[in-house]
């Protein structure tokens, strides 16, 4: 999930998430600092230390979680990860296993 920031003149931040009911402003400080929320830090799984990519252009500058060289964006609803490399056969079939399995447990009300 990425969101974007929009630098007004008064050195002000405002963040809108576009895929959840996210706005809040920010304030940057003497030494150029913003705070992300503890709400956003969460939806994007952010400890300290983690590090951001900053592309900015015109009046606009987008963060992402750097993470690789793989990308996670939303698509039709659902979380997915590109990594820029196909997933070895194997690997998918074991996590369909897995995941069918775990579906039919559930469904037989044996996995809460």
């Amino acid at each position: 999930m990425e969101f974007k920031v929009q630098i007004g003149e008064s050195g002000i931040c405002q963040t809108k998430w576009y895929n959840a009911m996210m706005v809040t402003t920010l304030t940057i400080d003497k030494a150029g600092r913003i705070v992300l929320p503890k709400p956003v830090r969460d939806e994007l799984q952010l400890s300290p230390g983690d590090s951001l990519e900053l592309e900015s252009s015109d009046d606009r500058v987008i963060l992402r979680p750097a993470r690789g060289n793989g990308r996670i964006f939303k698509k039709q609803g659902v979380w997915v990860f590109d990594s820029g490399e196909p997933l070895d056969a194997e690997v998918v079939n074991k996590t369909l296993r897995k995941v069918r399995e775990e579906r039919d447990r559930r469904n037989l009300g044996k996995l809460k």
